[in-house]
């Protein structure tokens, strides 16, 4: 079984990059297509609603050196989910990290060389698409949705989860006729697949059965329960069972 790196201070270097506000982005032609690229080979950019022209621009731009979109998911609690373009030398990846009130960070998923995850199960996902009230960052449910469907990786992903995934389409540009596309980008990222997941009730957190993930062990084992708690309830709000 390969380390579980767990709790990390792994986005302190890009202080010394150029990361500039992604927000502004979420409503320009072309960003999901470009967003969401790895996930649904073998479908047109015209599959989103969108030129494929203006898919391929917005991946430029997504993968300029010179500026690094960054998009924050707040969450209860005062956590949130910070979605971070990383374009080195070679290759763009894009990278997701749960960052506490504190500042410590938790690495979801990378598709790096070293891909870590997947980062997030269905019931997650589900439960944190509503935004806490006055939060700043992405609220709306629909873009919290896509933005994060990269991170996901989950085998038992419920019939009702394809309707959520094509209203968050539909409701960003994609046609009626996007059930195909919203099977395809829930059928995980390519570095990692769909995976089984499984709910620890004594600890109140997912566990993800992939030796690619950080989610083989409970979110925040190594903290004070009180933190532990608060950490686990970030993406469980108002839950503490699981299916």
């Amino acid at each position: 079984m390969r380390e579980n790196r767990g709790m990390v201070m792994a986005r302190h270097w890009y202080s010394s990059v150029p990361v500039v506000d992604g927000l502004p982005l979420l409503g320009e032609p072309g960003f999901w297509a470009a967003h969401l690229v790895d996930l649904y080979e073998g479908e047109p950019p015209e599959a989103f609603g969108v030129d494929a022209g203006d898919a391929g621009a917005m991946l430029d731009r997504l993968q300029d050196k010179s500026a690094w979109p960054m998009f924050t998911v707040p969450l209860e609690g005062g956590f949130s989910i910070v979605v971070h373009y990383n374009s080195g030398e070679e290759y763009t990846t894009t990278d997701y990290f749960l960052v506490s009130p504190g500042g410590a960070d938790v690495v979801l998923a990378s598709p790096d060389e070293d891909r870590i995850g997947p980062g997030l199960c269905w019931p997650e996902l589900v439960a944190i698409l509503r935004a806490p009230d006055g939060a700043d960052g992405v609220t709306d449910p629909h873009a919290r949705l896509l933005l994060l469907l990269p991170a996901l990786g989950d085998s038992r992903v419920p019939e009702e989860a394809v309707g959520a995934v094509v209203e968050a389409l539909i409701a960003n540009g994609a046609p009626d006729e996007c059930e195909a596309l919203a099977r395809q980008l829930l059928a995980g990222h390519p570095m990692w697949g769909a995976q089984p997941w499984s709910f620890d009730t004594d600890e109140r957190s997912w566990i993800c059965d992939s030796e690619l993930s950080h989610r083989q062990s409970p979110l925040g084992d190594h903290l004070p329960p009180a933190e532990r708690a608060a950490l686990a309830d970030c993406l469980n709000p108002g839950t503490v069972t699981g299916a």
